[in-house]
C-alpha cells in the first residue's frame, strides 16, 4: 500500500479495548498503525511488543509519548482510548494538532463537552467519530431494510434494549468504570451510550420529548456522590412512541434489542458484541391470532434473516469496518456531520438521563 492509499494512525492510550483495535485496524484495508502513545514510554514498548507477538504488523509501530505522536506529521488520525474524565483535553489537544479523531464513547462528561470537541474538530477540519462498532455492521444496514420495508414491523411503537455484565466484587472496588472522576456516568456510560444510540438509530435520530431513569444501584468511593451500577431508563417521542433500556454491571452477560411495530417485531439478541461465528441474524415475527370456535391459536410466522459476517476481530467484521469506513473519510478529505450529530443527540439523552437518576427518577423533558 503507498502512502497515499491507506490512513495513518496513532492510538492515544493503550487501553484494554485498543488492544482489540489494534488488530481492527490491521484488518481494515486503508489504513496503518503508525504509532502507540503512552505517558510512560516503556509501557508503550511493552503494548507493542506483546501485540506484535499475538498479530503482526508489516511495519511494528513507534512507541511515542503523547506530545510526540499528536506532533508527528506521518500521523493522519489518532484513536483516543482515555478515560471519559480526561478524554476532552486531548480530543481538542489532536484536534488543534490537525489530526482526525476516532474517539470512545462515552464521549464527554457532558453535552456542552462534546459540542465544545465538535466545534474545535470543526474548525480545525478533522472528522470526530465516536467508536461504537454496531454502527459499522452489515448486519445494522440489513435491519434497516426491514424496518423500512412497511410491513416486517409496520410503524415503530416500542423499543426495548438490554446491555449488561457482571462485573463483580474486584471490578466495583478498582475497575475505572466504577470511579466518578474517572467514568462519571458508570454502566450509563459504559453500556447506556449503545442502548439508547440503537434506540435512536431505529427512530433515525428523531429527539424524545421527556426522559427518566432509575438508579437500582449505584457504587461509591471515598468523598464521591457515586455512579450508576444498574439502571432503567424509559424514553417518550412524538406520537407515544417509547423506548426502554436496562444497563447493570451486576447482572450477567445481555446484549439484546427488541422493536415493536403496528404489524411486527424483530428481536436481536446480540446487537452490541455478536456471538461468535461468521454469520449474524435477527428475527422477524408476524405473529398471527385464529379461532376456531372455542380453540385458540396463536401462529409465530416467524423469519430468521442471516447476514454474512464473521463476529469480531476479522476482515469484515464490524471493528475493522469501523476503521475501514472512518479511514476512507480520512482519505477522501471530506468530513460527515451524521456522526458528530448521532453522538450530541446521544450524549444529551445520557446527560438527561443521569440527572433524573439522581432526582429520583424526575421527568427530564428535553
Amino acid at each position: 500500500m503507498n502512502k497515499e492509499s491507506v490512513c495513518r494512525w496513532g492510538f492515544l492510550g493503550t487501553a484494554v479495548i485498543a488492544r482489540k483495535n489494534w488488530q481492527s485496524i490491521l484488518d481494515a484495508g486503508n489504513a496503518r498503525l503508525i504509532g502507540v502513545a503512552s505517558r510512560d514510554v516503556a509501557k508503550a514498548r511493552d503494548y507493542i511488543a506483546e501485540n506484535q507477538t499475538q498479530v503482526p504488523h508489516p511495519v511494528e509501530p513507534k512507541a511515542m509519548t503523547y506530545d510526540e505522536l499528536l506532533a508527528s506529521p506521518d500521523i493522519e488520525a489518532v484513536y483516543i482510548p482515555l478515560p471519559t474524565g480526561v478524554r476532552k483535553e486531548w480530543v481538542l489537544k489532536a484536534a488543534r494538532a490537525g489530526k482526525h479523531v476516532l474517539v470512545e464513547k462515552p464521549v464527554g462528561c457532558s453535552a456542552a463537552d462534546v459540542q465544545e470537541m465538535i466545534t474545535v474538530c470543526a474548525q480545525n477540519g478533522v472528522q470526530l467519530m465516536d467508536g461504537v462498532m454496531f454502527m459499522h455492521s452489515a448486519r445494522l444496514a440489513r435491519l434497516r431494510q426491514t424496518l423500512d420495508d412497511g410491513e416486517s414491523v409496520g410503524d415503530i411503537r416500542r423499543i426495548a434494549s438490554g446491555f449488561s455484565f457482571n462485573g463483580g466484587d474486584e471490578f466495583m472496588k478498582s475497575n475505572i468504570r466504577s470511579s466518578q472522576a474517572l467514568e462519571p456516568f458508570g454502566c450509563l456510560g459504559d453500556l447506556g451510550w449503545y442502548t439508547i444510540l440503537f434506540s435512536l438509530w431505529a427512530l433515525k435520530f428523531q429527539m424524545p420529548r421527556q426522559v427518566r431513569a432509575t438508579m437500582l444501584n449505584l457504587v461509591k468511593r471515598d468523598g464521591e456522590v457515586g455512579v450508576p451500577t444498574e439502571l432503567s431508563a424509559e424514553m417518550i417521542f412524538d406520537g407515544g412512541v417509547s423506548a426502554g433500556f436496562y444497563n447493570s454491571f451486576i447482572t450477567g452477560n445481555q446484549l439484546w434489542a427488541h422493536v415493536s411495530g403496528t404489524t411486527g417485531n424483530v428481536f436481536i439478541p446480540d446487537f452490541v458484541l455478536p456471538f461468535y461465528g461468521n454469520q449474524q441474524h435477527y428475527t422477524v415475527r408476524n405473529s398471527v391470532f385464529e379461532q376456531q370456535g372455542g380453540t385458540f391459536y396463536m401462529h409465530e410466522n416467524a423469519e430468521f434473516i442471516t447476514v454474512e459476517e464473521p463476529s469480531n476481530n476479522a476482515p469484515g467484521s464490524q471493528e475493522s469496518k469501523l476503521f475501514r469506513d472512518f479511514s476512507a473519510l480520512v482519505l477522501s478529505k471530506k468530513t460527515d456531520d451524521f456522526w458528530t450529530q448521532s453522538m450530541l443527540k446521544t450524549q444529551m439523552i445520557m446527560d438527561a438521563c443521569l440527572t433524573s437518576s439522581l432526582q429520583d427518577g424526575k421527568w427530564i423533558h428535553i
